[in-house]
């Protein structure tokens, strides 16, 4: 079983920084990718970057693109987000996961319900 410390998120201005972090203990082995998701309510909960854990390949969803930085430390079992520029559109409750256990691909890597260990969820709030 894996446990998941999740910590940063909190208020700021629009253009302001944030920075969240993830934590993982227990059963750590055989992570193939891990991720970053954001959810609104009333929305579906939605890939914001994720990475491969072997390679460090790592991609963004579309908002994220020049603004976020996404990194892991193997060694720590620690995932990171780095968010500048943000804006209030980047609004909502930040989850860090992780896959285990399994082979990830193309198809898992951006799908919430491939992953299999999750963070608590931290609230980022950006006003105007």
């Amino acid at each position: 079983q894996v446990q998941v410390a999740e910590s940063g998120g909190g208020s700021v201005q629009a253009g302001g920084s944030l920075r969240l972090s993830c934590v993982f203990s227990g059963y750590t082995y055989n992570s193939n990718c891990m991720g970053w998701f954001r959810q609104i309510p009333g929305k579906e909960r939605e890939g914001v970057a994720v990475i491969y854990t072997g390679s460090g390949e790592s991609y963004y969803g579309d908002s994220a693109k020049g603004r976020f930085t996404i990194s892991r430390d193997n060694l720590r079992n620690r995932l990171d987000l780095q968010m500048n520029n943000l804006n209030p559109e980047d609004t909502g409750i930040y989850y860090c996961a992780a896959r285990y256990g399994r082979m990830c691909g193309a198809a898992d890597i951006w799908t919430p319900g491939r992953y299999n260990a999750w963070g608590q969820g931290t609230q980022v709030t950006v006003s105007s």
